[in-house]
């Protein structure tokens, strides 16, 4: 067996997921894709533990996370980096939504609905297509500025390689992407109580 092979994480289908949730056997739902793309539609129960607070805060949340936990995203990327960050401080017992909210929702599966937002995926395509877009026509007038266009294209590359996105990392941090407050504090006293205020439902 390959490295990349040993290297996958678990997963759990949408069809399991559903039917564990159902016999109220569910396990603790995490959802990190940023609190704007959770707000605009999750699984309810599911908390948001958005993917850069959990990589940063990995060891303070270990300690209130001992059950079952399936870790969920847009389409399953952001959750296996997430399981490998929790992986790496020995905690046990994690699975990936395969297919992330896009299988869930593709299963008719129900879900919490509030105001759309755009999705982080959709985001960095229409900054990166802005930047290149507009660097190539800028070039007319200084040839060097396609240069710029090279450099969005060798970023994505990169990105698609190690399955990592500093723009996507980067656009999560905005004002649009935060929504409403989701700071450790917080999360770390809705997993210690088992409640969700405001974000479980």
């Amino acid at each position: 067996m390959s490295t990349s092979e040993t290297a996958r994480p678990a997963t759990l289908d949408a069809g399991a997921l559903r039917e564990l949730i159902d016999s109220g056997q569910g396990p603790r739902l995490l959802d990190v894709r940023t609190p704007a793309e959770f707000e605009t539609s999750h699984i309810p129960g599911a908390y948001n533990v958005p993917l850069d607070l959990l990589k940063e805060h990995r060891d303070e949340l270990r300690t209130h996370l001992a059950e079952d936990v399936v870790l969920i995203c847009r389409s399953g990327t952001r959750a296996t980096q997430a399981e490998q960050a929790l992986a790496g401080v020995g905690l046990p017992n994690l699975k990936v939504l395969d297919g992330g909210m896009l299988a869930w929702q593709a299963a008719d599966a129900p879900i919490k609905q509030g105001a759309p937002r755009w999705d982080l995926e959709r985001q960095v395509r229409l900054v990166a297509g802005s930047i290149v877009l507009v660097s190539i026509l800028a070039s007319v007038l200084v040839p060097g500025l396609r240069w710029v266009a090279g450099l969005i294209g060798a970023g994505l590359t990169f990105a698609a390689v190690t399955n990592t996105c500093a723009m996507g990392m980067l656009l999560g941090k905005l004002p649009y992407n935060r929504g409403a407050s989701c700071d450790l504090d917080t999360i770390v006293g809705q997993l210690r109580d088992g409640t969700a205020t405001g974000r479980r439902a």
